[in-house]
């Protein structure tokens, strides 16, 4: 009953050897971040290799747990871990949007997608960076 639909669904996400060699097929992929949490610093606009302008801001999220032996976790420790995002706005209208309005401490709800890149600093060595670059939706809270 249910065989012949799970089968296209895992037909249209995974690729076999044969495939590849008979037909050039495109795979599709997603690459889609959500992120709440607050501002850690006021945006700045900067301008990449004479390009357009990009706003850029850093976004705290934050985990929190409690430890204990009860099941109930009513009785233990609240631990908590914040993360740091580095979010980029390359859109015209919500580059401006985010550098005239997103103030530090702001709650805001960012989607965009994960990118990861490479870049000089001032002492000319080679540094990692993994950057949200902020899509369509852009809310504060």
């Amino acid at each position: 009953m249910f065989r012949r639909p799970v089968l296209q669904v895992i037909r249209q996400f995974v690729r076999h050897e044969s495939e590849v060699a008979t037909s050039l097929v495109l795979e599709r992929s997603l690459n889609r971040v959500q992120l709440l949490g607050r501002v850690g610093q006021d945006p700045v606009m900067r301008q990449v290799d004479g390009k357009n302008p990009v706003t850029i801001f850093s976004l705290a999220t934050n985990e929190m747990w409690r430890s204990g032996d009860s099941e109930a976790y009513q009785i233990g420790d609240v631990s908590q871990k914040t993360t740091w995002h580095r979010i980029s706005v390359f859109r015209p209208g919500l580059r401006d949007v985010a550098y005239q309005y997103v103030k530090k401490g702001s709650r805001i709800y960012v989607e965009g997608k994960v990118d990861y890149g490479e870049y000089m600093d001032k002492n000319n060595v080679r540094r990692q960076a993994t950057t949200i670059i902020a899509g369509k939706k852009f809310l504060g809270c």
